[in-house]
């Protein structure tokens, strides 16, 4: 038996004609011989019936905030109605098929609801409804305690729920169907001059998504690496073969740059004097500093502009002195090839600034070099550094 996983996302169900797309996918690998689990996200966006967020701001309405247990309830919801829809159209067309919550997939984790940690995998009824000749589709996004309780793995969930469910039936490969033919260089909507990158490594695909790059779930990339699954992007509405996420793309051609992703809403902070423990009660608070340098006198970082408010009251409880810049963005050139080629953040400084783009602040790894600049000098950054490194 020839175990993949097909994950469809909210736009690959949303609509009926879009949902024919899915049930032919299915099809189509039933006829090369594989053996399809699906998991499918809730049906469309924010303003679909069914969305996630729909179904939130409903009850928010109506009713007020929700804890996070109800929360949990009802963003469950939307998945499970994506699931037996899929699975009474493929039965309405002789396929035996058969909706299955997270839970009864057999995804444990932890009581931490709305951000839940896998704790173990438990697929016995997915295997034996393969084993029956049923194909099971699984509500994405969504868990189960040891306890019963319904709860749901954060935003992205469904990619993760693929993984997870991937690994656990040691799939041959793991497909992610959206509404694009695979991973870009850039981000279309900034950068007029994209391709498709056909392989990438685990590593590179991971470090676009933690640095901004909305292509899977950072999450969804470390469960596959770890059992060394590929994973493939693809188009739910193409033929287009997608990009293929494996081990290490060195025995391809590649360049030496991947593609150049960024992260928006990024505020700069200057703290004079302060020192080391007051990045722990920062922690406390339960808010991520982004890049970071500590200097004798200094300490300077970035957040996200939605924890600001919160930043801002613990900073003035310490008494600490600061300078902010806000509209701030990090542009993140990634490559796998470029762990130890000396140059690459000249090329970098040399190219923003033949764009009169000042860099504020700088940060790299063996494959990533981030720098921030203000947010309306974006468009200009990305599109001469994607044709600097020749994308």
């Amino acid at each position: 038996m020839k175990i993949i996983i097909q994950k469809f996302g909210g736009t690959s169900v949303a609509t009926e004609q879009s949902r024919l797309c899915v049930i032919a996918k299915i099809l189509n690998a039933i006829k090369s011989d594989f053996t399809p689990i699906v998991v499918v996200s809730a049906m469309g966006r924010l303003g679909s019936p069914y969305a996630t967020d729909t179904l939130l701001n409903f009850v928010e309405e109506a009713a007020g905030k929700m804890t996070l247990h109800e929360t949990d309830m009802l963003l469950s919801c939307g998945e499970l109605i994506s699931a037996v829809t899929i699975a009474t159209m493929l039965n309405n067309q002789g396929i035996q098929s058969q909706a299955f919550t997270g839970g009864q997939a057999g995804i444990i984790t932890d009581n931490n609801h709305t951000e839940a940690e896998l704790l173990r995998t438990k697929p016995k009824k997915l295997l034996e409804a393969l084993d029956n000749g049923i194909i099971p589709i699984v509500a994405g996004f969504q868990g189960i305690t040891i306890n019963g309780e319904i709860t749901t793995l954060g935003r992205g969930g469904s990619d993760t729920s693929a993984s997870i469910i991937g690994v656990s039936v040691q799939a041959e490969r793991i497909e992610i169907y959206t509404d694009v033919d695979g991973i870009m260089t850039a981000d279309p909507r900034v950068c007029s001059r994209v391709h498709k990158v056909n392989k990438l490594s685990y590593n590179e695909v991971f470090q676009m998504a933690d640095s901004g790059a909305k292509v899977i779930h950072p999450r969804a990339v470390e469960y596959a690496m770890r059992s060394d699954i590929p994973l493939i992007i693809k188009n739910t509405f193409s033929d287009d073969e997608g990009s293929a996420i494996m081990r290490s793309t060195f025995n391809f051609i590649h360049k030496m740059v991947t593609a150049i992703v960024h992260r928006l809403d990024r505020v700069q902070y200057s703290l004079e004097h302060s020192s080391v423990r007051l990045l722990a009660a920062i922690a406390n608070k339960n808010i991520s500093i982004d890049l970071i340098n500590i200097f004798p006198n200094r300490i300077l970082f970035t957040i996200d502009s939605k924890n600001q408010i919160k930043l801002e009251e613990l900073l003035k409880e310490e008494n600490c002195q600061f300078s902010k810049i806000d509209n701030c963005a990090k542009v993140t050139v990634v490559g796998e090839s470029i762990t130890g080629v000396p140059g690459i953040m000249a090329r970098i400084a040399t190219t923003l600034a033949k764009q009169d783009i000042r860099i504020l602040q700088t940060a790299d790894s063996l494959t990533t070099i981030s720098c921030l600049i203000k947010e309306e000098e974006l468009p200009r950054a990305i599109n001469s550094l994607h044709e600097e490194f020749d994308l």
